[in-house]
């Protein structure tokens, strides 16, 4: 059982997202990625990262919807 509570440190944020770590932290300095500090070490609630993932999701939806006819 996974529990949602559960955390990650930035390197299984990257694992899991199959991205570089540098990109991992760097989605978190800019506050795009949901992190918080523990000391000097970010952690990533589980359930956060998959709110994101589904919010990504939507927002490439919501692009794919546009009427080809208007995009450049």
């Amino acid at each position: 059982m996974v529990d949602d509570n559960e955390f990650l440190t930035s390197v299984e944020v990257a694992k899991y997202l199959r991205i570089p770590l540098s990109t991992v932290y760097k989605l978190t300095q800019d506050q795009k990625l949901p992190a918080f500090k523990v000391g000097k070490h970010w952690r990533y609630k589980r359930s956060s990262i998959q709110s994101w993932i589904d919010e990504q999701e939507g927002k490439k939806i919501e692009y794919s919807a546009i009427s080809p006819s208007i995009l450049p």
